[in-house]
């Protein structure tokens, strides 16, 4: 058969092997990414077909390849070709899901097959194969696993076609030396151990999709056409989101406006392990920031910020200090996303300094907050995150070097770890010892840079509790950032599974 006859849609192949069964043919089924065909691929499919009489490709769609960034190299359509170009092989299709559960319930095979490396299950990350493992009794199949040589397609990619500038390759070389991912893996999973309380501004992100058409023909403005909107739950509700994929218990306290609180809409959206407490500040909105924006580039065109944000009244905040008093010792990190919008007062502050195990901080520079709002108004923290120009912002120097500020900062506020985020140049990490390290930016698909420095801000204040070095802190950093820069706004939160896959792509 030529190698394009062997190329079916899913549907017309389920058809087709109803012949082969009537003639009492045993099918074999293989499932997998095949990102660049290799030898180790080969061995495991002609293994596979010398197990029955008809072997069966399926092969992930583009749109369903989790390995990390930059994947697939190769398209779906290219894939299936060269697998289809195989002697062993005698049918390959395009699977429409993304696992092969239902796959394997469509097709029906005799006995479905995997390398070698899946032999584990229980060590598999993703779950997959245990849940195909399932299926497979199901159908009254077999699982059956070849044993041969493996080879990564991952590794392979990574060292021969990486399309990362040479410097990150370079530097991701050295760091595959100094590390070992398994390490790296069992920070992530060591976080789920944690308590986490987590305090600040409840921010509402409204995305109004806009087409520009032009200039008012009697004023000089901007005429845009309405398309659609979103509304994502942001600031305070985001960091707390993404703290939660990976924490055991997370807290969340904040302040919600008395008017148009949002509050159905707020718990709608939270993690199912986010437990709120929300103090009321009466007369006020919650704040939103309504955002206009050009729908085909997602470009920012105007700001609206709807927000009060004088703070409380005394008795409400005297209450919430009262509140905290007993909350925080309990848990084993407070994060405080402090967007200097009235949540954190001073008094609030000082409770959180006294009485936090470990204290996380983040201050952010913002029009609402006019510069108001920076790192020196904490005189303790134990980690610190925070951006490149807030950093200098508080120290009034917009363009020394950066590591004398740096150093300046961690000693009078004394943190065991500080690091400055500085967008598309990666992370600076320091410490008391005057250890400095540089780590880059693996991000390649900016789609939005909204919440990026929060999902950077929320698990590295787990990585810095659990005592993880420098290096590897900036590294798990950029990773969370690299992932929200690929989402619109605070459309979702990090995914735990995904970092470790992207971790695990890059360490390859």
């Amino acid at each position: 058969m030529t190698t394009r006859k062997k190329i079916r849609k899913i549907e017309i192949l389920a058809e087709a092997l109803k012949e082969h069964r009537n003639r009492g043919q045993k099918i074999v089924h293989c499932h997998g990414v095949f990102d660049l065909l290799h030898i180790g691929h080969i061995r495991y499919l002609e293994q596979a077909r010398r197990m029955g009489d008809i072997l069966i490709v399926t092969v992930t769609p583009d749109r369903y390849v989790d390995k990390g960034p930059g994947r697939p190299a190769f398209t779906e359509a290219l894939r299936v070709e060269a697998i289809a170009s195989l002697n062993c092989v005698d049918y390959v299709a395009i699977n429409q899901w993304p696992t092969a559960e239902e796959t394997l319930r469509l097709l029906r095979p005799d006995i479905y097959v995997k390398g070698a490396e899946f032999k584990d299950i229980p060590s598999d990350m993703t779950g997959k194969i245990a849940k195909e493992e399932q299926v497979v009794r199901e159908i009254g199949a077999t699982l059956a696993f070849t044993e041969d040589i493996v080879f990564s397609s991952t590794n392979l990619i990574n060292r021969y076609f990486s399309d990362f500038p040479e410097e990150i390759q370079e530097y991701l070389n050295v760091f595959r030396n100094r590390y070992q991912l398994e390490n790296i893996l069992q920070i992530i999973d060591d976080m789920q151990n944690l308590r986490v309380l987590v305090i600040g501004d409840t921010i509402l992100d409204e995305y109004h999709y806009c087409n520009t058409i032009g200039t008012s023909s009697k004023d000089p403005a901007l005429a845009i056409k309405y398309s659609s909107h979103d509304l994502f739950a942001g600031g305070v509700l985001a960091v707390s989101n993404h703290v939660a994929n990976f924490a055991g218990t997370v807290h969340v306290v904040t302040v919600l406006g008395g008017s148009a609180s949002y509050e159905e809409f707020i718990r709608s959206e939270l993690h199912f392990n986010v437990s709120p407490h929300f103090v009321f500040q009466d007369e006020a909105p919650t704040t939103i920031k309504r955002r206009y924006i050009e729908g085909y580039s997602l470009n920012k065109l105007l700001e609206v910020y709807i927000m009060d944000d004088s703070g409380l009244t005394p008795k409400k905040n005297a209450e919430l200090c009262e509140y905290l008093k007993e909350q925080l010792p309990k848990y084993d990190l407070v994060i405080a996303a402090d967007f200097g919008h009235g949540t954190i007062s001073n008094e609030i502050i000082q409770t959180l300094t006294k009485y936090s195990r470990f204290l996380s901080v983040n201050t952010q520079a913002n029009a609402g907050n006019r510069g108001f709002n920076t790192i020196s108004r904490y005189p303790r923290s134990d980690y610190i995150s925070i951006a490149d120009h807030e950093i200098r912002l508080d120290k009034r120097n917009p363009n020394g070097p950066l590591r004398p500020i740096m150093h300046e900062l961690i000693n009078r506020i004394g943190c065991r770890q500080l690091v400055v985020t500085r967008g598309r140049r990666g992370a600076t990490v320091t410490d008391p010892q005057g250890n400095f390290v540089d780590v880059p930016s693996f991000a390649r698909n900016v789609v939005d840079r909204v919440g990026a420095g929060d999902a950077f801000f929320a698990i590295t204040s787990m990585a810095s509790v659990l005592g993880t070095s420098n290096e590897v802190l900036g590294f798990i950093g950029n990773v969370a950032g690299s992932l929200a820069v690929e989402i619109v706004g605070n459309k979702k939160a990090i995914d735990k599974l995904a970092a470790k896959k992207y971790i695990t792509s890059l360490m390859k």
